[in-house]
């Protein structure tokens, strides 16, 4: 997972000034059928009842890792084959915080459902 250039900002001020950083106080998965890349210029899906989906962590050691199941409602029209997700600060609108390659890309036609289990979704830092 890669974080955005936003966050690579303020990760730095808040390690190596005393530049003040509001932290995030929700996080919000969004799904992408190209790469959101550090810009947020990805393209992430819209419409057919697409919203974001609430997430919440845990952290162990190096990891962050989604709690519980995570979720979307079942798709009214063809999302496209999601490649990429990213997490945000807002459910609409909001920064994106970071971003990943799906490690096996899923197509979301009309009735489908797209979900992460679990402790599934995982980011570290190295």
């Amino acid at each position: 997972m890669s974080l955005s250039n936003t966050f690579e900002t303020d990760v730095l001020e808040w390690l190596f000034t005393d530049t003040s950083v509001t932290r995030p106080t929700a996080w919000y998965i969004g799904l992408f059928t190209t790469d959101p890349t550090d810009a947020d210029s990805g393209t992430e899906v819209s419409g057919g009842s697409y919203v974001r989906e609430a997430a919440t962590f845990s952290v162990t050691g190096d990891a962050a890792t989604t709690t519980a199941a995570v979720e979307w409602p079942v798709a009214t029209a063809d999302w496209g084959t999601i490649t990429h997700i990213g997490v945000y600060d807002a459910s609409t609108a909001g920064n994106l915080i970071a971003h990943a390659a799906l490690t096996a890309s899923k197509t979301i036609n009309t009735d489908d459902v797209f979900r992460i289990p679990a402790s599934s979704l995982q980011m570290t830092l190295d």
